[in-house]
């Protein structure tokens, strides 16, 4: 990280607050500031991007957009495929903690579209369907044909988009949430009683916690001049979701350099604007998506759904409930995860 982004950080402008010690209206000033002193005075970009690109990297030729994935392969050209897909405001560092556990598969982590680490988004309409039809090219770039597909936020909903895309090549899913798309076309009166009130529960969430949703969806171009142009806002805005959406009950899930990585990996790459494509455009998912499923469920996610909420839409095979963890489970609960990662790669088999 240049001097010049030093400098920018340590010359913010703080602003003031009458709400900067509530943790219920966004990040805490004093939080803010450790953030922002050890950013500018200490922490080194350098050591983690080094790691970064020691990751097995390979660019995959697909019809029209090249997809950059991390690709680790096993010495077993039979083994089992898995393809791990990332959400937002995180990136492929969601998986680091896991690939040291599934040496014996082939995995696949694509940098997603206008995430960190891809190509350069230049362009409007990439949608969550458009990226599941990019992943699934490029995967059969890479020459695999039959794959366990896993992944939870945006990463969730281009699973089950690609797993309707392509039924004869995902053999399972493993997902740590139901695409939320699918609330749109629930009707409560055809639910479960406890998945009727979920509905509730999730709406409720929503009215309270989901204000970034509207901003990025209607006025990604605006926000993303804020943001992007700020390397305090971009931290607030990022980091604020990191500690909310992750276990803190025994400490935080992410170090404080740990947190300035995954913000570092934003505003290096230019690609906090970009991150909004998925909510600024439409996605339409069918009601019901057929192929077997696994569910993990993290007590610290934003809206975990309740097994028959889950059910009204996919093939639950297995819905594990964990007593640790949250919103970045591969992160925080990195042998958890794995374990049921393997459970679905078991029922594709």
């Amino acid at each position: 990280m240049d001097e010049e982004t030093r400098e920018r950080i340590r010359r913010t402008r703080r602003v003031a607050s009458p709400w900067s010690n509530d943790t219920t209206r966004g990040i805490t000033g004093t939080r803010l500031d450790e953030l922002l002193d050890r950013w500018a005075n200490g922490y080194d970009w350098d050591v983690h991007r080094r790691r970064i690109d020691a990751l097995p990297w390979e660019t995959v030729k697909t019809d029209g957009t090249d997809l950059r994935v991390i690709h680790q392969r096993c010495a077993d050209p039979g083994a089992p495929v898995v393809v791990l897909l990332h959400g937002w405001p995180d990136s492929v560092l969601r998986f680091e903690r896991i690939l040291p556990l599934l040496t014996d598969l082939h995995v696949v982590v694509p940098a997603l579209p206008g995430f960190p680490f891809a190509p350069p988004l230049t362009t409007p309409g990439m949608s969550a369907d458009k990226i599941a039809g990019i992943v699934g090219d490029g995967l059969a770039e890479l020459g695999y044909t039959r794959y366990t597909v896993s992944g939870g936020d945006v990463g969730g909903t281009v699973a089950e988009l690609l797993a309707v895309q392509h039924p004869n090549r995902v053999a399972a899913l493993h997902l740590t949430n139901v695409a939320p798309q699918h609330a749109l076309s629930a009707d409560p009166a055809k639910l479960a009683p406890d998945a009727a009130a979920y509905l509730g529960r999730a709406a409720q969430w929503f009215r309270t916690e989901g204000a970034y949703i509207a901003a990025q969806s209607t006025r990604p171009t605006t926000l993303a001049v804020a943001l992007g142009d700020s390397p305090a806002g971009l931290a607030a805005w990022i980091t604020e979701k990191l500690l909310s959406w992750s276990d803190q009950s025994d400490g935080p899930a992410l170090t404080t350099d740990e947190l300035l990585t995954w913000v570092t990996a934003y505003w290096t790459t230019g690609t906090i604007g970009t991150s909004f494509a998925t909510y600024t455009e439409p996605v339409t998912l069918p009601h019901r998506i057929e192929t077997p499923t696994v569910l993990s469920v993290f007590p610290h996610d934003t809206k975990p759904e309740p097994r028959s909420y889950a059910e009204a839409f996919l093939d639950v095979r297995a819905y594990v409930e964990h007593h640790a963890g949250g919103h970045f489970a591969a992160w925080e609960q990195p042998e958890a995860y794995a374990t049921d990662l393997r459970r679905a790669v078991g029922l594709g088999n």
